[in-house]
């Protein structure tokens, strides 16, 4: 079995209109929540063996504090791919990790990371900023994930519904 985590990138700022879209950094909140759901992966004990991230700056910047507060030793891995894309780059990407990571944690977009849920759990979760899936996938290589592969949504969270601030 593999274990499957995806995050939206936490809340971004627009008070720079002139970068672009794949420029744009985090805000206050989302500087402040991107640790905090690391620190809470730490707790629940799902510390990633591999994350990668779109190569956005505010994907890169949720990823890597996310990597800081959890525990994460190895280097984040960066990924043109992942900006503004669709689902099935997720899965071809996610088809060449090594079986030896058991954990694999995907930093992206909307609407992908929630038609990404959608897909391996058949559910349909809203995904706001800085939202983390944890799924379980009956896989044990991951050469076998694709389309059809029906994982089980652990749980979800939300900073909103684990931090009362």
């Amino acid at each position: 079995m593999k274990t499957l985590l995806i995050m939206r990138h936490a809340k971004s700022s627009w008070n720079y209109p002139e970068l672009s879209d794949y420029d744009r950094p985090l805000n206050g909140r989302g500087k402040r929540d991107a640790p905090r759901m690391g620190k809470h992966l730490r707790q629940e004990g799902l510390i990633p063996d591999r994350i990668l991230t779109s190569s956005a700056k505010r994907a890169r910047k949720t990823a890597n504090k996310v990597a800081k507060s959890c525990g994460y030793t190895r280097k984040v891995k960066k990924l043109d791919a992942f900006y503004d894309t669709v689902p099935r780059v997720y899965f071809e990407t996610l088809q060449a990790v090594s079986d030896k990571h058991q954990r694999v944690m995907v930093v992206g977009h909307n609407p992908t990371m929630e038609q990404l849920v959608s897909h391996l759990t058949g559910e349909i979760e809203r995904m706001p900023t800085a939202a983390l899936a944890h799924i379980e996938l009956p896989i044990q290589h991951w050469k076998t994930l694709d389309l059809y592969t029906k994982g089980t949504l652990v749980n979800l969270w939300t900073p909103k519904t684990l931090f009362s601030d």
